[in-house]
């Protein structure tokens, strides 16, 4: 079996989601005589087409392929469970390798890296010239899933970069216009528009001018802020991660578009902490629980951060193992939530903003946990219900009992432990054989509870199954 999980998802899942009725009454699940989930929403035997534009997306930062051995680059990019490679004309990639390693391939015309000013400078005939030189760079090869445009324009561009991305429509159909844009804490306009950043007033603006006046096949955005909080202890600064995700996926479900997380895979500056297994974890599950459609990892090779997945000497660090096994859960969990429609996120106290959504959601009712949590709610084409939740701590496991609109609802775990998904019920301790008993009333109550562990940052995919303990 191949080291990957791979998963298919329809590209047009998204827009299918918006012509459906989705009942208010909660499916009932299947469980078999053996006490096992039937999985009636087919996502434990997904299979991904690893050249589909439209699949969930693990990408690193957007540059050419600079590494002195560049097929060992890529080797390890696939070993690291990355399914798209860096952004490389044709002269620097190996397309050949990438169809191999079922890397697909975003092309950068000659290997330049277009700011929203350079496209300004441009008139649409230029515009459309360096398009099609683009596509052509590329010769239709297999791995080639989008073309790179831009990245964080300012809203003055977004006249030209409309025009790009109506030519690359033109001569590469269906395939990915690759724009990234400014997180929310980007300066905003002012009288001196040298001094702005967004040229809006307000990032709210800057999104919608973008999906209205660009009209992109999905919205790309990075924000790094769990770092420069200082893995949230800055709190003013970490509440800025979790509403930029808001306001960006409350424009994607607006327009019907996917959308993508950039985060901080280094030391983002010298001064703030450093990647590691829990923070992560925390902003890859933050990101499926709001029903992300990708994430990206800035940077992977060292340039001028440290820390980095890979070194100076194109020698693999710790993070890159971290790394590794946050991508391998994100390949196994992301085709999942993708494939999902997401229908609300909710937070937990002690909450890091009083501006953030708490519950009760529509599928939640309330949850007992002494640490903070995420909580990204989902249903599937058949009304089935899921939740995400994630452990926002980054020093401490989180113990949670969920309690859902249904009392004692029988709930499961979509595990990523193995190359496929399985399911594993969530139960109390008093309903093992187990050779531990309980012995003080604290201890009987604990045994009582349906609970379930998270490390720090970790987070869960849940399905409902409509069925009652009681």
């Amino acid at each position: 079996m191949n080291k990957k999980t791979k998963f298919t998802i329809p590209h047009q899942l998204l827009v299918t989601f918006v012509v459906i009725l989705l009942s208010t009454t909660p499916a009932v699940a299947q469980i078999s005589a053996e006490g096992q989930l039937i999985d009636d929403d087919g996502i434990l035997s997904l299979k991904e087409n690893p050249f589909d534009p439209g699949k969930f997306i693990i990408g690193r930062d957007f540059h050419g392929n600079t590494f002195k051995n560049q097929d060992k680059g890529l080797e390890d990019m696939s070993d690291c469970y990355f399914n798209i490679s860096d952004a490389s004309d044709s002269k620097q990639q190996n397309f050949k390798l990438c169809e191999k390693l079922e890397l697909g391939v975003i092309v950068q015309a000659e290997g330049k890296h277009l700011s929203g000013s350079d496209w300004m400078k441009m008139s649409d005939m230029e515009i459309d010239g360096y398009i099609k030189k683009m596509v052509e760079s590329g010769k239709k090869n297999k791995a080639i899933i989008g073309y790179y445009i831009c990245d964080e324009p300012s809203s003055l561009a977004f006249p030209k970069l409309a025009v790009a991305v109506a030519a690359l429509r033109k001569y590469a159909p269906g395939k990915l216009a690759a724009i990234n844009l400014y997180p929310n804490y980007a300066t905003l306009w002012t009288l001196d528009q040298v001094k702005s950043q967004l040229g809006t007033k307000t990032y709210a603006e800057y999104l919608d001018k973008f999906v209205t006046t660009v009209h992109p096949g999905m919205i790309s955005y990075d924000n790094y802020m769990i770092q420069y909080s200082m893995d949230q202890e800055e709190k003013s600064r970490a509440v800025q991660y979790y509403t930029n995700i808001l306001a960006v996926r409350k424009v994607s479900l607006e327009h019907h578009i996917p959308w993508w997380n950039v985060v901080s895979g280094n030391q983002i500056r010298f001064y703030t902490t450093i990647p590691t297994l829990p923070n992560l974890l925390l902003q890859a599950y933050t990101s499926l629980a709001a029903g992300a459609g990708g994430v990206r990892w800035f940077t992977y090779w060292l340039g001028n951060y440290d820390y980095s997945p890979i070194n100076a000497k194109e020698q693999k660090t710790l993070t890159w193992h971290y790394l590794r096994e946050v991508n391998r859960q994100l390949a196994v969990v992301g085709p999942i939530t993708k494939m999902l429609k997401s229908t609300g996120v909710y937070f937990t106290e002690p909450v890091i903003d009083p501006s953030l959504p708490l519950l009760p959601g529509d599928h939640v009712q309330s949850v007992d946990c002494k640490q903070p949590l995420m909580l990204g709610e989902f249903l599937s084409l058949k009304g089935n219900r899921y939740i995400m939740v994630v452990n926002l701590s980054l020093e401490k496991s989180a113990r949670f009992v969920l309690h859902t609109k249904l009392p004692d609802e029988r709930l499961f775990i979509v595990s990523p432990g193995e190359e496929r998904p399985y399911f594993t019920e969530i139960v109390s301790h008093n309903s093992r054989n187990s050779i531990v008993k309980a012995k003080t009333e604290e201890q009987k109550r604990i045994s009582a509870q349906k609970a379930y562990w998270l490390p720090a940052g970790q987070g869960v995919l849940i399905k409902c199954s409509g069925i009652s303990d009681l």
